[in-house]
């Protein structure tokens, strides 16, 4: 019987590589199934999956490097057709078959914690580690992800009618020229999970669309807490007991928050080069920090215009000491301060207090908390200003080309896949859940 590590992809045949890759995920289905589910396999039976896993990624991967830019565009019908990170994964699935996890595999697994995973994630890494390295998808599927969400246009005329939307996690109102966004996942201190990530991109998308809109605000609710009951909270960064319980999704959190809402807030929408006249599609942010920034919430004050913080706030980055890698920050926190505080932070856990020195490479106004409202209004009136737009435009481009993000992502989809599925992330896992966390 040919068994996986037997396939090799020696010819580059496209017809031939796609029959052989489906038959090894068919073997590797079949083995899995035999082996029964993970958290009921003893040491030889989990030993003998993590082989087959490992061959059959070898050859997923192969297979990408010889074929990646044909499965590209045949998914997106020759580049004609916009598909968002998940809807491309599906049609990658459907049109190569073995080449990702199946629909019934990743349903499986969405319906565990993570130690009892599969761990097809890593899967979804592997192949969006090679789109994103590839010039011609990775910037397509980035420009795909700048689009203006359904559910955003849908909503885009009671907005511009009521100046206000109400989402399960944010809550948007315009007043003037300014529109505030408010995080209210005020229960889990402003915690992010899939539902706020994709709450944050149709708030986000709205502000963008809305033409009485020229500046964007995002701010932390009024806590629940008994800690912190009726202060606001920034963000606590990623919902850790969601992680823990297996809900944290790589394509629909992970990935999505990259390339959807942050990216917007950033670069702004995508659009077509080719209309005329040029106007950028992006609007300056405002970033309004009570009390902390930890974490994803930390993530974001770099991609906004100005950030006012409190001086009872602070910010951090644990990550590391999570297990897992903190978004694009690795890529733009050394860009906006240096080599030494980045590595400080990041990789030594430093906590960043707003009234710190080195707090300003993240901070650029630091004020009393009774003086943020008033803060914010100046900000968001001096940011109006009819030549911000096409300065900020400039701004990015020179600081942070997409190419250069491009190429970080690429790598941030593999290694964080991985980093999920490792030893120490499950260890961490196993000892809260047992905690009863």
């Amino acid at each position: 019987m040919t068994t996986i590590a037997d396939l090799g992809f020696s010819t580059g045949d496209l017809d031939l590589d796609r029959a052989e890759l489906r038959t090894a995920a068919s073997e590797h289905a079949a083995l899995l199934r035999a082996l029964g589910p993970v958290r009921a396999r003893d040491d030889s039976a989990a030993a003998r999956a993590a082989a087959a896993h490992r061959d059959l990624r070898r050859l997923r991967r192969k297979f990408l490097r010889q074929h990646l830019r044909t499965v590209y565009r045949a998914a997106t019908d020759d580049l004609r057709r916009g598909l968002r990170l998940s809807e491309l994964g599906a049609a990658a699935a459907e049109l190569f078959p073995g080449l990702l996890p199946d629909p019934a595999q990743l349903g499986a697994d969405a319906e565990v914690a993570q130690p009892d995973k599969e761990g097809w994630e890593i899967d979804q890494g592997i192949f969006f580690h090679a789109v994103f390295a590839d010039p011609v998808a990775g910037n397509h599927l980035l420009d795909q992800m700048r689009a203006p969400t359904t559910r955003a246009t849908d909503l885009l005329a009671e907005f511009q009618s009521t100046g206000a939307i109400t989402l399960p996690a944010v809550h948007l109102a315009r007043s003037g020229a300014t529109s505030t966004i408010t995080i209210t996942n005020t229960a889990c201190l402003n915690a992010e999970d899939n539902q706020h990530v994709a709450d944050m991109e149709t708030a986000v998308d709205l502000v963008l669309l809305d033409p009485m809109s020229h500046v964007g605000v995002v701010r932390g609710g009024e806590m629940e807490h008994p800690r912190y009951r009726g202060k606001r909270v920034f963000s606590a960064g990623i919902n850790l007991a969601h992680l823990h319980q297996g809900k944290i999704s790589f394509i629909d959190f992970l990935l999505r928050r990259e390339t959807g809402y942050i990216a917007k807030i950033l670069r702004g929408l995508a659009q077509d080069d080719a209309g005329w006249p040029v106007v950028p599609a992006c609007k300056p942010w405002i970033a309004a920090v009570d009390s902390f920034a930890i974490g994803g919430g930390a993530q974001l004050l770099m991609v906004f215009d100005r950030v006012i913080a409190s001086t009872d706030s602070y910010i951090s980055l644990p990550a590391a000491q999570e297990g897992i890698i903190p978004g694009a920050a690795n890529l733009r926190l050394g860009r906006a301060s240096n080599f030494r505080l980045s590595r400080d932070v990041i990789l030594w856990g430093r906590k960043l207090w707003a009234t710190d020195p080195d707090a300003r490479f993240v901070l650029d106004t630091v004020v009393e908390p009774a003086a943020m409202d008033h803060e914010i209004a100046e900000a968001a009136t001096r940011l109006a200003s009819p030549a911000v737009v096409a300065n900020k435009h400039m701004l990015v481009g020179a600081e942070e080309p997409q190419d250069v993000f491009r190429r970080y992502l690429s790598e941030f989809s593999l290694h964080q896949a991985m980093r999920l599925y490792s030893a120490d992330v499950l260890a961490k896992t196993e000892r809260f859940q047992s905690a009863g966390r």
